[in-house]
């Protein structure tokens, strides 16, 4: 149903009410997630089947907040713990249950169970995978008991397509609250709620909305750089798909801020979901009148397009975003000017990403005290982390700004899921940030913090390694994708980190020299300090961290020809443990290249000359009996 026009504060707090009583109403709700991660788990199917199966079992559900049936099932965006995903939340007033891993032979079930009788399905709780203990509730499982969610706090609890639900949690009502302000005021008040730009410089964000508002010129933009090209990382994308009208709400307070009337969304292609529902809830915002002419009835005029960009990672540049807006190749240019003062066509802009303009509605409506109560001094607020590699719990996670990196690695993540592997390092900041040691696990997650053990929050990916992962690959996985992602408008980072990748494929390949280290070391310096925008300046940190902390990884690619970490196919030897080999012959049947030999019955053996290193023999072999 249409809402209608919204003209004024008092029309946002109808809405609330009347999403307040329709929620209160429900028996149940089903809050399942259908982010990008359950998605390729399989969510679709399941809230196909959902659909399917409550009504051909007679249960009248809604979609729609305001039908008055008392079962609603609701699409909603990133619930965090990605790996388990499907994820489902079932909330009954006060009492919920949260299933994991739910696939489309589980709704009859559920319905019937659940739904129907109010009753557990127990097999569907998660379950600690080291002590095996079932959690009814999310909010139980140390995962979530961890963390606070700020910005979060309506992905995952409320509709993603629902404008309504948004409102119910006061959305826009920071737009409401800054009608009619002084726009310095605004400003101020982000300045000294000490909000950084989240998306990896933490450049203080009111400062930067200050020069802007300054900058003279009748037209002025506001741009979202929601491009989050780092591997691993999917916050900003999080957002976009499940939380769209926070992003919004954020922009127009920014556009009303800096006298901005126009804005644009720089999103890449790769994310379909997070376009779709952008779109929806521009226009959304467009036909109550929280988007276009006369917003709320006052005089500020505001829209915003979206621009896909083609998945360059250069474009996380801000001015090499902006060339690609105006359909130009994306490749950055010296500063100044800045963009604050001569950005989109020549015209001030603002430019933040996505996380940073999602925290501004939350600022506005509670105040910069508020925001500064959690955090540090000098990093306040909380900050999202997609968490990945070797550790037990994945996913999307929202801590203060100064947590710890081993709560985050253990109390939340659970620690490391390789039985007997211990951790060794955590790769955080994505292909610009660096690699820190178990000596580092009690440096406080924050801008200032990082920067002083040579590492950077970046946009947020926080990958775990543990002794299984090999340090100098580490390092060529970065330096292979800045290199590939370099634009090659300037020698240094063109030239540098080719160069740079090809020292540590001469490694890797075991035909490294010591005098390499010292060459890789200075070609990283220069690379830093002499390129153009911050791709280059920052794609030799991977390398120099590691150089730094796991300087001996190197040393023993070099001089003793092995890889501490057993990873690297060049430096393995196979051979065959004669009092473990059963005399099967397998292995000799799957060579390649006829390198094993034996008898059946009798213990095989590898000639070293021939072998290939494959290891065809090492997969086949069901007794252990090969080693390398």
């Amino acid at each position: 149903m249409s809402i209608g026009k919204i003209t004024s504060v008092q029309d946002l707090n109808n809405i609330k009410a009347k999403v307040t009583a329709a929620l209160k109403a429900e028996r149940v709700r089903l809050l399942l997630c259908c982010g990008n991660g359950c998605a390729a788990s399989g969510a679709d199917d399941v809230y196909k089947a959902f659909e399917e199966k409550l009504a051909a079992k007679g249960v009248d559900f809604k979609v729609e907040v305001f039908d008055e049936k008392s079962v609603a099932l609701s699409s909603t965006g990133c619930q965090g713990l990605c790996q388990y995903g499907p994820l489902l939340h079932v909330v009954f007033g006060d009492k919920t249950y949260f299933y994991v891993k739910v696939t489309p032979d589980d709704v009859d079930e559920i319905i019937d169970t659940t739904v129907k009788d109010e009753k557990i399905v127990e097999r569907l709780l998660f379950k600690d995978p080291k002590t095996g203990k079932a959690y009814v509730t999310k909010n139980e499982i140390p995962f979530y008991a961890n963390q606070k969610p700020n910005l979060m706090t309506g992905c995952g609890v409320i509709d993603s397509r629902s404008l309504e639900e948004y409102i119910g949690q006061d959305g826009y009502q920071g737009i409401a609250k800054i009608l009619g302000t002084d726009r310095k005021d605004v400003c101020k008040e982000v300045l000294d709620s000490g909000l950084r730009g989240r998306g990896g410089g933490g450049f203080p964000t009111g400062r930067k909305w200050m020069f802007t508002e300054m900058a003279k010129g009748e037209k002025k933009y506001v741009v979202c750089n929601g491009d989050e090209g780092d591997p691993g990382a999917f916050m900003d994308g999080a957002v976009m798909e499940g939380y769209a009208h926070a992003l919004l709400e954020g922009m127009i307070i920014a556009g009303y801020a800096v006298g901005a009337d126009e804005g644009y969304i720089y999103v890449r292609a790769e994310y379909p979901r997070a376009i779709k529902s952008l779109r929806r809830a521009i226009a959304q915002c467009e036909e109550c009148g929280l988007l276009g002419k006369n917003i709320m009835g006052s005089d500020f005029n505001f829209e915003i397009h979206i621009k896909e960009g083609a998945g360059a990672f250069v474009c996380g540049e801000e001015t090499a975003l902006i060339h690609s807006i105006e359909g130009q190749r994306g490749m950055p240019s010296p500063k100044p000017p800045f963009p604050a003062n001569s950005g989109l066509w020549g015209k001030p802009t603002l430019i933040n990403n996505v996380e940073t303009y999602a925290n501004v509605p939350n600022i506005i409506r509670n105040g910069a005290a508020w925001f500064r109560s959690y955090g540090t001094e000098t990093s306040p607020g909380t900050k999202t982390f997609s968490v990945t590699g070797e550790v037990v719990n994945t996913g999307l996670i929202e801590i203060p700004m100064g947590t710890t990196i081993k709560k985050v690695v253990y109390d939340i993540g659970g620690g490391t899921r390789n039985a007997g592997k211990e951790f060794k390092a955590v790769q955080i900041g994505g292909p610009s940030g660096a690699c820190l040691t178990k000596d580092h696990l009690d440096v406080q997650l924050d801008y200032d913090a990082l920067k002083k053990v040579g590492a950077m929050v970046g946009s947020g990916g926080l990958v775990v390694l543990d002794e299984s992962t090999c340090m100098v690959k580490v390092a060529r996985f970065f330096m292979g994708f800045t290199q590939s992602e370099s634009c090659g408008k300037c020698v240094l980072c063109r030239e540098g980190t080719k160069r740079m990748l090809e020292i540590l494929d001469k490694i890797l390949a075991g035909e490294g020299e010591l005098k390499d280290l010292d060459v890789l070391e200075d070609l990283a310096l220069t690379v830093r300090d002499g390129s153009l925008c911050g791709l280059g300046k920052t794609a030799p940190n991977p390398v120099l961290s590691t150089l730094k902390y796991f300087r001996d990884e190197y040393v023993a690619h070099i001089v003793d020809k092995k890889c501490p970490a057993g990873q690297c196919d060049t430096f393995k030897t196979y051979s065959i443990d004669p009092e473990k080999c059963k005399g099967c012959g397998m292995c000799a049947k799957k060579c390649p290249v006829n390198a094993i030999s034996g008898e059946v019955k009798s213990p095989y053996t590898i000639d070293a000359s021939k072998c290939i290193k494959c290891g065809a023999c090492a997969d086949t072999c069901k007794f252990g009996a090969v080693k390398f």
